[in-house]
C-alpha cells in the first residue's frame, strides 16, 4: 500500500519504537518526520525535515499525508517550567494537528496520559486533558487517544524521577487493585498499539484507549 505516515517526537521512547516499526511496515511506502534533529537513521522510505515548532506554520505544506501519530512530549525537569511544557505538549502537538486537519489529512493517533482530564488539579493531567478536547474538534475522519501510563523502555537521556515511578507504581498495584490501572508499559507496547488501532476498522470518529486496552489490542 502506498500510505504517508507522518509523525512528531520521533526521538522520544515511544516515537523512536514507532518509527522503527513504520519503515518496516509495508502499509507505509513514505514515512515523514517532522523533528529539531535529525534520527541518524538511513532508510528509503524515510524523509526528515528538521523544523522549528516555534514556526511550524513555515512547513505548513509539509504536513499532508494518510495518518498523523503525534508522539511529542517533555517533562518539566526537561521543559524548565510548566510554561516550557505546556509549550511543547499543548501548543506545538495542537498547532501541528491543526494543520493536518487543514491539508485534510484522514487519520490521527494522539499519545495522551491514562490520567488526562481537562479539570484536573494536576498541571500535566489537565494540560493532557485541555488537548485531547482540543483535537477532537479538528476535522480528522477518524482520531484515535491512547492515554498510557508510565512508560517504560530504553531511553536515550536518563530519567530517574519517572524510573522510581515506575517502581513505586507496578508495587503498589500489585497492593491495591484500583491502581493497576496506573502501571507502567513499555514504549514499544504503545507504538504497536498504534499502529494496529490505525489500521482497525470502527463506526465511531473518536476513540480513546485506556491502558488495558493498549495491552491487548
Amino acid at each position: 500500500m502506498n500510505k504517508t505516515a507522518l509523525l512528531i517526537g520521533a526521538t522520544g521512547l515511544v516515537g523512536s519504537n514507532l518509527l522503527k516499526e513504520l519503515l518496516l511496515d509495508d502499509t507505509f511506502s513514505r514515512v515523514k518526520i517532522f523533528s529539531r534533529r535529525t534520527t541518524g537513521i538511513s532508510h528509503d522510505k524515510l524523509e526528515e525535515i528538521i523544523i522549528d515548532f516555534d514556526h511550524i506554520e513555515k512547513i505548513k505544506n509539509e504536513i499532508s499525508g494518510d495518518v498523523l501519530f503525534s508522539c511529542l512530549g517533555t517533562t518539566l525537569k526537561q521543559a524548565g517550567s510548566k510554561k516550557n511544557q505546556y509549550k511543547v505538549d499543548f501548543k506545538y502537538q495542537f498547532e501541528f494537528a491543526k494543520y493536518a486537519s487543514e491539508n485534510k489529512v484522514p487519520d490521527y493517533l494522539l499519545v495522551s496520559s491514562t490520567s488526562a482530564h481537562p479539570r484536573s488539579l494536576i498541571f500535566y493531567s489537565r494540560m493532557k486533558g485541555e488537548l485531547e478536547e482540543a483535537v477532537k474538534k479538528l476535522h480528522f475522519s477518524k482520531i484515535s487517544i491512547l492515554q498510557p501510563s508510565v512508560l517504560s523502555g530504553e531511553r536515550k537521556e536518563k530519567r530517574t524521577g519517572e524510573k522510581f515511578g515506575e517502581i513505586t507504581i507496578n508495587f503498589l498495584g500489585k497492593i491495591f487493585p484500583f491502581l493497576r490501572k496506573y502501571r507502567s508499559i513499555k514504549g514499544s507496547i504503545v507504538a504497536n498499539a498504534m499502529v494496529i488501532i490505525y489500521k482497525k476498522d470502527r463506526p465511531e470518529k473518536t476513540r480513546t484507549y485506556k491502558l488495558d486496552e493498549l495491552f491487548s489490542v
